[in-house]
């Protein structure tokens, strides 16, 4: 491209299907060249990109979820913000911000349509594109319509969709917030920055104890990303009518046992109601969402907790491990230029 637009990209590559923790001798960095964008195409320079748990779903030859997995020696792809560089659309010009999907890489051309249009004036950043808070406000606010009063519980805390969660639903009215973690350390960051009113860490003795004594007249709201015996222990310390908002299963993606089991005996007469929900969000919830983040960023009513890395698409492989074992805080960025 002679106009100074790069004419190679670097991507990030799945060459084996992991069968335990991630390495990275699952992945390759590869360099391929970027074509010229023909009529209606455009070239994004990826900026920023999110890493999610979700990925480490797609890294496997099937999945039971409605999810594509990555195939091995292709180019991954994942939720990034970019800016148009060069266009052949009149769609988009040199300048925009876009998000799209295309991410695992540090350039891409595609055509208009898959990279969608965001106002760099609404967010304090590009990267704030990027949080987890449409998953957070829909099982929080659609899902278990937290209202004013509810007694909050959420596992799996420390995580991008965990580290919103406590201040939407204090936006809600919920009177109080728990959320549990697994590390000590990052008890004192829920509770100071991610807004949470109680934290705990899961290993520390066993959950149905720590909730009953955060909790003495039960949770009404339960947001689970994480199954196992945190979601055991929910059921056993619910008040009546409680509603549970399923969004993931940490507990399985770390080869835990598989978990959880349904007390009957004790989600029956107390009528609690469960639903599960998939992290595929419409183009208008997220506008949505980015809305009401913009105007609660203004007035100082929530916070967007995160971990940036730095290293561009290089550090992507050891970021995402990294993820996975728990190293990373609040909502996790990479920096990719």
């Amino acid at each position: 491209m002679s106009d100074g637009t790069p004419t190679k990209s670097q991507e990030v590559r799945l060459v084996s299907y992991p069968d335990g923790e991630l390495s990275l001798d699952h992945f390759e960095v590869a360099v391929t060249e970027l074509a010229e964008p023909e009529p209606g195409q455009v070239v994004v320079r990826n900026d920023w990109m999110s890493l999610g748990t979700v990925y480490r779903d797609q890294m496997q030859s099937s999945l039971d979820i409605p999810i594509p997995v990555f195939q091995l020696g292709q180019p991954m792809w994942g939720r990034t913000v970019g800016t148009v560089v060069k266009s052949a659309s009149p769609d988009l010009a040199v300048g925009d911000l876009v998000e799209h999907f295309s991410g695992w890489r540090d350039h891409v051309v595609g055509y208009a349509g898959q990279f969608f249009k965001r106002d760099p004036e609404l967010l304090p950043g590009s990267e704030y594109f990027l949080s987890n808070g449409p998953t957070a406000w829909r099982g929080l606010a659609e899902i278990a319509k937290v209202r004013e009063g509810d007694v909050v519980f959420v596992s799996g805390a420390s995580s991008g969709v965990g580290c919103l969660a406590a201040h939407i639903a204090k936006a809600l009215g919920a009177a109080k917030v728990i959320g549990s973690t697994g590390s000590p350390q990052k008890i004192d960051f829920l509770v100071r920055e991610a807004g949470y009113d109680a934290a705990f860490d899961y290993h520390d003795g066993p959950v149905a104890d720590r909730l009953r004594e955060l909790a003495p007249d039960g949770i009404t709201v339960f947001f689970d990303n994480v199954g196992g015996e945190q979601f055991e222990a929910a059921v056993q310390a619910a008040a009546p009518g409680a509603r549970f908002a399923l969004c993931g299963s940490l507990a399985a993606q770390h080869g835990e046992d598989a978990r959880p089991r349904l007390d009957l005996t004790s989600l029956i007469p107390r009528e609690l109601s469960f639903q599960g929900f998939a992290t595929l969000h419409t183009p208008q919830q997220i506008e949505d969402w980015n809305a009401q983040f913009g105007a609660w960023l203004a007035e100082g009513r929530i916070s967007f907790p995160h971990t940036v890395v730095e290293g561009g698409v290089a550090a992507l492989p050891q970021a995402m491990i990294d993820l996975m074992k728990g190293r990373l805080s609040g909502t996790a960025l990479v920096r990719l230029s």
